[in-house]
């Protein structure tokens, strides 16, 4: 490929955007923020023109490295600064690149009455940068820069109004959890090393297939550990939902384009390591099953906006670590649902800000409702998002979640049958919590005052609800939202034509067999748009017909379990947090009281006899002498009985 040397600049412009706007700081606050907007998109042009050349070869020339020099020769450690560009990394830096610019410009409006907004583009484009690093390397410890690139980036967005004390605790979380997960990571490639001789993708991938199934297997399961940490997956979920506490366009980028995908992206890149140990693969398949679950009951209790699509995440990208668990025939609809998700989960945070924007920041849906009619181009963008997540023909996520239940159907045994029910059971859940949010949001009567109504609501408002001046967003905001529309709405079709997608990435995930689940496609796809249905319907009949109340009602315990995260950090803190402390304290118990006291009494003790030693310098001849004079005399003494003894 001519332009394989342009691999650099996609990581090189927005690092050089993030630096600038740091080092120039308010000087550059009036221009700051288009700057930023620039980086990303340079960023999405030269991703462009390196697209548009890969396309033009053919499909076994589309692999290939840039190796910009030498970065670490060590002993039996020789890491180059390479740049691997092939479909699967194309993929990734063209929804990065283009989602990214898209929060960019939607950015300039939302963030225009901060004062710190150039240190928040900054902030963006580093996140771009690092995100663009992780999925160019040409090796697992380039990958890592770029992993703990985009961990610090988030930790600085997510409390990027640090002012607010939950704010701080939130990004500290999300940044303390992705370093459990990075613990993984860090082991997996000292496997690597002393499995392969190497970090590389060529060495590792290379000869994946001769290592035994044990190594395998322990190395697997450690690439799962860092992509649970990465990807907000079981056990280390808890940080996605305080994550809400950033800017929306914050939880738009990291929860669409960026961090929430890198560790599915780990794994499929890994793919021919995962294969050498079903075991892992197993493993990889459960956890996605569990999540996708989990974060559907507690999508459906939430009644913070954000909150209950940061579940959708979750669950979503259970549904992509299902696929990925799956083998090669589930790799490519792993990235297809990763690429379309993109697009309507961007759609739906930035719709999100934009009805924040006209509420007045606030995020309690059930102070929402009948916004319809307020806010058309955010409602309809939305509701293509809505349409697309959910699943219904012919919108994107029809064709690229289907595609991963109808994966999840196939194999043999017990597997097909649990993954597929779990998938089906979470396409039906997704259905009714998305739809809950769509309707108390946009539909049914208003649950806020207007001041039109003398303060007292209309529609049936109750007296004491907030007055709102319920407006449309600029253009900046609604443009990107129109756009990531229209891929939810059409760029599931294109990519699924003959298998467009599927055999785009062949030269990266090979070629998988075809093979017929369990049930028929027919029945599975009856099966699907049925619960979607049903889904749908039930909450349309309680938040669109019925009248919703201002305050959540009495429940049952698993509602109210959802509505706490499933007490997911109280497990935590039971599990983890508490024992670590105990375990800690003894720790400095033991310091204190045997270490410490050990070399202070010993100390001491030197101490003591330095000070007897010192009472025997008195300055006296007269006792120096005396002193001197029975030495001698023990000396003649020892003398005497050494050789009376050799005598007798």
């Amino acid at each position: 490929m001519q332009t394989l040397s342009l691999a650099p600049w996609l990581v090189a412009t927005p690092l050089i955007g993030a630096a600038l706007l740091l080092l120039v700081g308010r000087r550059s606050d009036r221009w700051g923020h288009w700057f930023g907007v620039l980086a990303s998109t340079a960023t999405f042009v030269i991703g462009l023109v390196i697209l548009l050349d890969m396309l033009g070869v053919d499909a076994a020339e589309r692999v290939g490295v840039h190796t910009t020099a030498s970065w670490i020769d060590v002993g039996p450690l020789s890491v180059d600064l390479g740049f691997q560009v092939d479909p699967l990394s194309m993929t990734f830096v063209m929804l990065i690149s283009f989602v990214g610019s898209l929060i960019h410009l939607y950015s300039v409006a939302y963030m225009s009455h901060d004062r710190d907004r150039r240190r928040f583009f900054a902030y963006l484009n580093l996140f771009v940068a690092a995100m663009l690093l992780l999925v160019l390397a040409d090796s697992y410890l380039l990958l890592f820069v770029g992993w703990e690139g985009v961990g610090l980036a988030s930790y600085l967005l997510i409390g990027f109004w640090d002012h607010h004390l939950p704010n701080a605790v939130a990004g500290k979380k999300a940044f303390v959890m992705n370093r459990v997960g990075d613990m993984g990571l860090i082991a997996a490639m000292m496997f690597m090393l002393a499995t392969f001789g190497g970090v590389d993708f060529l060495t590792v991938l290379g000869t994946a297939g001769a290592v035994d199934e044990g190594t395998a297997t322990a190395i697997g399961l450690l690439l799962l550990l860092a992509a649970c940490g990465k990807s907000a997956q079981l056990p280390l979920q808890a940080w996605l939902g305080d994550a809400m506490a950033g800017p929306t366009p914050v939880s738009a980028l990291i929860h669409a384009a960026t961090m929430v995908t890198a560790g599915v992206y780990l794994l499929v890149r890994s793919g021919p390591l995962l294969e050498a140990a079903p075991d892992a693969q197993l493993v990889i398949a459960v956890v996605g099953a569990l999540t996708l679950l989990f974060g559907a009951i507690v999508g459906c209790a939430k009644d913070d906006i954000k909150k209950a699509l940061a579940a959708s995440t979750m669950s979503q990208i259970g549904y992509m670590m299902l696929a990925a668990g799956l083998g090669p025939v589930g790799y490519a609809f792993a990235i297809f649902h990763l690429l379309t998700h993109g697009f309507f989960k961007a759609g739906l945070f930035l719709g999100a800000g934009s009805v924040m924007h006209a509420m007045d920041d606030d995020v309690n849906m059930r102070r929402f409702g009948g916004l319809a009619r307020l806010l058309p181009v955010t409602a309809i963008t939305m509701g293509l998002g809505w349409l697309a997540i959910l699943g219904v023909p012919p919108f994107s996520g029809f064709y690229s979640k289907d595609k991963i239940i109808e994966a999840a159907f196939v194999g043999e045994g017990w597997r097909p049958w649990v993954f597929g029910i779990v998938a089906l059971v979470g396409a039906g859940i997704t259905a009714y919590y998305m739809s809950r949010l769509f309707f108390m949001t946009f539909m049914g009567r208003r649950r806020w005052a207007s001041e039109l109504a003398g303060g007292a609501g209309r529609d049936g408002a109750a007296d004491g609800t907030p007055v709102r001046h319920p407006h449309e967003s600029p253009w900046l905001m609604t443009l990107p939202m129109v756009v990531l529309a229209i891929g939810s709405v059409g760029l599931g079709f294109v990519l699924n034509a003959g298998d467009r997608f599927v055999h785009w990435l062949e030269p990266v995930t090979g070629h998988a067999e075809h093979h017929e689940p369990v049930l028929p496609i027919w029945l599975i796809v009856t099966l699907t748009l049925v619960l979607v249905v049903l889904g749908a319907a039930l909450a349309f009949v309680q938040y669109a017909v019925q009248r919703v109340p201002t305050t959540p009602p009495p429940a049952s315990a698993l509602v109210r379990a959802a509505r706490v995260d499933l007490h997911q950090d109280d497990v935590n803190e039971g599990l983890v947090m508490l024992p670590g402390k105990v375990l800690t304290r003894s720790m400095v118990f033991a310091d204190r009281t045997a270490v410490d006291a050990g070399w202070l009494g010993l100390a001491g003790g030197v101490g003591r006899l330095g000070g007897w030693l010192r009472g025997l310098q008195s300055g006296y001849v007269r006792q120096y002498a005396a002193t001197t004079l029975g030495g001698l005399g023990v000396i003649v003494l020892v003398i005497w009985l050494v050789s009376g003894q050799g005598a007798s």
